[in-house]
């Protein structure tokens, strides 16, 4: 017990990566169902590098095996069980869960990467009507349709710099007045935000309280999420959060092989103190300074991070190409089985052959 009263727990290593795999849906029993995912991650971030497969869809597969069909995603998206909320796709029954904050136009600045974004917003308040009413009367559509009315250019020293029609869709997503409401191959489709999201609005310090839960139940354990319990991990400094119904239970562990964006990896400093595991995503360095390759992906061996899988799906050649298993130790026969058994997998649900190296 802690001394101001609340519940305090005390977890090794191993338990508190136990907790985060099973949060994160890669142990065994595998989940049944893409609703089952879903619900469980909370969100699932949008990408479409493909050098392997979309990196929505890699997560997927590494919960749900080569059962998983992305044509489902596609179908949940279209028929809005699913919805696309700032590159993050989610069930649209949450989303009640962000209408207080999209009311309020909470947001804060930063989230836009430079101060003042609502402020731009307010300062082209005849661009924002406009887009509203091309939309109205239009919706939904592309981008490329939305003429920049911009009094005031967007100004930055970034990618973004003078890309008035995406930024002021961006703040408009914020404030709850427009939507992402279908694609047209990969351009998405805007929309008012009232044809597309439910009309249920859950009050802020409500919602504000149940996604806190929801997130901390999503990775197990974490830090400055205020929910849960509060636990202290043996050789990590500092305090955590920890889910408490995963403080029991039996654990099963299994070989999955994540996306390199996958959520049980993304924070990479929980990563490198709960799993000691050293990585980073190399796609943005020049090739000769990889360690590990463009897109390696990590491998997950029941509660430890052990190595990674550095290939390429090859479409023209049909064939999954594995340039190089990086093991970080020496791995046993039985582990180098499951590996292989995994790179199968995901050759047969990607529907190609399989190229191993020698």
């Amino acid at each position: 017990m802690h001394k101001n009263g609340r519940v305090s727990v005390a977890l090794t290593r191993a338990e508190a990566r136990r907790i985060a795999v099973r949060a994160q849906l890669l142990a065994l029993p595998r989940p049944a169902s893409l609703d089952e995912v879903l619900t469980g991650l909370t969100f699932l971030q949008y990408d479409q590098t493909a050098a392997v497969a979309f990196s929505h869809d890699l997560i997927l597969w590494s919960r749900l095996g080569s059962s998983y069909r992305p044509a489902s995603l596609s179908d949940g998206l279209a028929d809005r069980s699913y919805v696309s909320l700032r590159g993050m796709i989610r069930p649209m029954s949450d989303i009640p869960l962000f209408r207080a904050e999209m009311a309020a136009h909470s947001a804060p600045d930063s989230q836009f990467g430079t101060p003042g974004a609502q402020h731009w917003v307010d300062a082209n308040d005849r661009f924002r009507r406009d887009v509203l009413a091309l939309l109205d009367r239009d919706g939904p559509v592309p981008r490329s349709g939305i003429p920049d009315t911009a009094r005031v250019p967007w100004g930055s020293s970034g990618w973004n710099n003078n890309r008035n029609v995406g930024m002021m869709l961006e703040c408009l997503v914020v404030r709850g007045e427009v939507a992402l409401a279908d694609r047209d191959g990969r351009e998405p489709l805007w929309d008012l935000a009232h044809r597309v999201y439910p009309c249920e609005v859950v009050p802020l310090e409500e919602a504000l309280r149940i996604r806190a839960s929801r997130l901390l139940r999503s990775l197990g354990i974490a830090r400055k999420i205020d929910a849960g319990v509060e636990a202290q991990v043996e050789g990590v400094r500092g305090r955590w959060r920890v889910e408490p119904s995963f403080l029991d239970g039996p654990f099963e562990g299994r070989t999955a092989l994540l996306s390199p964006l996958d959520r049980l990896i993304f924070d990479r400093r929980r990563m490198a103190e709960l799993f000691e595991f050293d990585y980073n995503l190399e796609m943005y360095k020049p090739a000769a300074r990889r360690r590990w390759g463009y897109w390696a992906m990590p491998i997950l061996h029941h509660d430890r991070l052990i190595g990674k899988v550095d290939a390429t799906t090859d479409r023209a050649h049909g064939v999954l190409r594995v340039d190089a298993i990086h093991q970080d130790e020496p791995f046993s026969p039985d582990v180098l089985a499951a590996v292989h058994t995994e790179l199968h997998d995901l050759a047969r649900w990607l529907g190609v052959g399989l190229d191993l190296p020698a």
